[in-house]
């Protein structure tokens, strides 16, 4: 008897705690837009400071992000699937976003391979507008890991390797805040209808 009150009481505290959880990210999340293919996020997170190489070889950084609402995902040119997937998925949405000067992102995991003429020819591919983003390693660490995206080499027989790195897709409003993510399986049409109901959010930031 004296288990089955316990867990009972067990059961109800936890019940509380979601509930108060759920009751504090609503009254933080108002105003927020409700998104059908990502999660918006109680409070926006900035970007730190970053120093990488675009894909013309020019230096990027945070403060390249200011002043237009931005796609960013990470990824490397010899992935098999999920990067150009993703890149075509995006590639239609920044044909008709409903955000004026959307910005597309594709930061590589791979600075080995990945060089700016590499990412240049890569993410060109895709849109003419995208750009791609490389640095030396301890610097791509630092941005990843400010985003929360875990990526690690994985040796392949032959000598050969492959990179194992997170697949989501962060949007950013117009002063390098981290306002929503969207993770797998994608769909263009879904990630549309988002940026258009996160639009009247992003446009009210101010850059800083």
């Amino acid at each position: 008897m004296m288990k089955v009150r316990a867990r009972l009481l067990v059961a109800v505290a936890a019940l509380g705690a979601a509930l108060g959880g759920f009751w504090l990210a609503t009254q933080l999340d108002r105003g927020a837009p409700h998104l059908a293919s990502g999660t918006w996020l109680p409070r926006p997170r900035a970007v730190q400071d970053f120093s990488l190489t675009d894909e013309r070889g020019r230096a990027f950084t945070r403060a390249d992000l200011a002043g237009t609402p931005t796609l960013v995902f990470f990824g490397f040119t010899h992935c098999p699937d999920v990067c150009p997937t993703t890149l075509v998925k995006l590639a239609q949405v920044k044909k008709s976003a409903p955000l004026a000067a959307l910005h597309v992102l594709f930061v590589s995991v791979d600075p080995q391979r990945d060089t700016p003429p590499v990412l240049a020819q890569y993410v060109h591919a895709f849109d003419p507008s995208f750009q791609g983003l490389t640095g030396d390693p301890q610097a791509l660490a630092r941005v990843a890991g400010d985003f929360g995206v875990a990526f690690s080499r994985v040796e392949l027989p032959g000598g050969d390797y492959t990179m194992d790195h997170s697949a989501v897709v962060f949007l950013l409003d117009t002063g390098a805040h981290i306002v929503a993510i969207f993770t797998p399986p994608f769909d263009s049409a879904a990630l549309r209808a988002d940026l258009q109901r996160a639009a009247p959010a992003l446009a009210a930031r101010a850059p800083t």
